[in-house]
């Protein structure tokens, strides 16, 4: 195996920063899939059904926001210091979820807790980027990225096996040991990888601007679900700050020294190309993992246990292209074809997806998943890649976190998108001569082909892309 990098690493020491870095990343990664599992017997123990989903909405935003702040402070103070604080993060905060007592202190811990895990999941990226050359980072990036589909794979099963023997406060507490693991593993393998031309200045007009317009816009998405219960004036007040605090944040940028999200990255178009197809791909991987299980249980009443099982093709074969693409790119060195075909082959699949009706069997269900999860893992780390050989090692930092912000904005925007279509399409149809099977299925078929439109677009930019062949 070749190992080559720049800080003229060991292979020892390499295996040991990998390892370290799959641990840190692994902790967040499992967060998703098992809260999932055991939020309804959380929702039992604390009583709070109308808050179902205020605990996941506050750690996405929160998590989101820390990818582009913690992305540039470790750029100052260096990725190790950083790394390790998010999971030091990540572990007091799973304490505090496990301890709380209803279901505000659910919602504001798990809002503290993102913090960490926006950390977790960007700066293990960003040290694969600063220790290889470009052609090897695409190999271990598709390493780093299979730690999603082993979370999403085991996730759920441990999340039920957690909650049902031991009590869903055990979710959060089995974070600690794990979190301590791998801070070790960090601590005596990564060195502390810093810019030594970053000026140690916060951009504190750029922080608070862009916290507050980007939560706003989550508040507007959040509440755009239940037009009958928030009045529009609030709706459209709100939607009049987020766009001022967007404007502040804008000019704000434009005048600060060491800028958290600097705007002449996207005068390079390979950064706004890979922006854009990051938040397409984000949205098309989502239809599949949220509506796949829905058709499986709604449409062809299949049970809890096996739509979940009906994923796990999808899954691996999601974390395999991850794996092959990363190893391509580092034998070719380019990347622009396979992001041609990995929308090529998403888009087959949504149209197969959007084909389906009740006589869909399980088999070409399965099978028409698993091309959109063939799809979707090509894409996992190209624009990473493909940004990181656009710029200077002192941007690989902001510009790496950026992708993943991106990708967590084309899922924040899309998944509440999708779930309008299906509920706007279930409304419409109430007073129509169908089955409820019937309109289940044109229902999620609307969603899908909404997700053909995002694919074509995909495509289109596809083309768009420029390609600087990797060194």
């Amino acid at each position: 195996m070749n190992y080559e990098n720049h800080y003229d690493l060991a292979k020892d020491e390499i295996i040991m920063i990998l390892a370290g870095l799959m641990v840190g990343l692994l902790v967040a990664a499992f967060d998703y899939s098992i809260m999932g599992t055991a939020m309804p017997k959380v929702i039992k123990s604390l009583n709070g059904l109308e808050y179902y989903i205020w605990p996941f909405t506050s750690y996405m935003l929160s998590s989101t926001i820390s990818i582009i702040l913690f992305g540039k402070l470790s750029d100052i103070y260096g990725r190790k210091h950083v790394l390790i604080m998010g999971i030091i993060i990540f572990i007091i905060t799973s304490v505090m979820c496990g301890f709380a007592t209803n279901m505000f202190e659910l919602i504001i811990f798990r809002g503290l807790q993102g913090i960490g895990g926006g950390i977790l999941i960007s700066l293990p990226f960003i040290v694969v980027g600063e220790i290889f050359s470009p052609r090897q980072r695409a190999k271990y990036m598709g390493i780093l990225a299979s730690v999603f589909a082993l979370a999403d794979v085991l996730g759920p099963i441990m999340g039920g096996v957690i909650t049902d023997n031991l009590g869903w406060r055990w979710v959060f507490f089995v974070n600690v040991p794990v979190g301590i693991a791998a801070i070790s593993m960090i601590f005596y393998s990564l060195p502390n990888f810093r810019l030594p031309d970053v000026k140690k200045t916060l951009d504190y007009s750029g922080i608070i601007t862009f916290t507050f317009a980007l939560t706003s816009l989550f508040l507007i998405i959040t509440f755009l679900s239940d037009l009958n219960t928030y009045p529009l004036i609030e709706l459209v007040g709100i939607i009049v700050f987020s766009a001022t605090m967007f404007v502040l944040f804008i000019l704000t940028e434009k005048k600060a020294v060491e800028p958290i999200l600097p705007l002449n990255l996207f005068k390079n178009s390979i950064f706004t190309i890979s922006a854009i197809e990051s938040f397409l791909a984000s949205a098309l991987m989502f239809s599949g993992v949220i509506y796949v299980p829905l058709f499986a249980q709604g449409v062809l009443g299949m049970s809890a246990t096996n739509s979940g099982i009906i994923m796990i093709p999808m899954l691996f074969c999601l974390t395999m292209a991850s794996i092959i693409t990363g190893e391509i790119i580092s034998r070719t060195g380019k990347y622009k074809k396979l992001v041609i075909v990995e929308f090529i082959i998403t888009g087959v699949g949504v149209v197969l997806l959007a084909s389906m009706n009740e006589y869909t069997s399980y088999y070409l269900l399965l099978v028409y998943s698993t091309v959109l999860g063939i799809g979707s893992g090509m894409a996992y780390n190209i624009f990473n890649v493909a940004v990181q050989n656009a710029f200077s090692l002192r941007d690989i930092g902001i510009v790496t976190a950026s992708m993943r912000f991106f990708r967590n904005v084309g899922a924040i925007i899309f998944v509440p998108i999708f779930g309008y279509i299906m509920n706007f399409t279930l409304e419409s149809s109430i007073t129509v001569a169908l089955s409820k099977t019937q309109v289940l299925v044109i229902s999620i078929q609307n969603v899908f082909f909404t997700a053909i439109l995002l694919a074509f677009a995909g495509l289109i930019f596809a083309f768009l892309l420029k390609e600087i062949p990797l060194g």
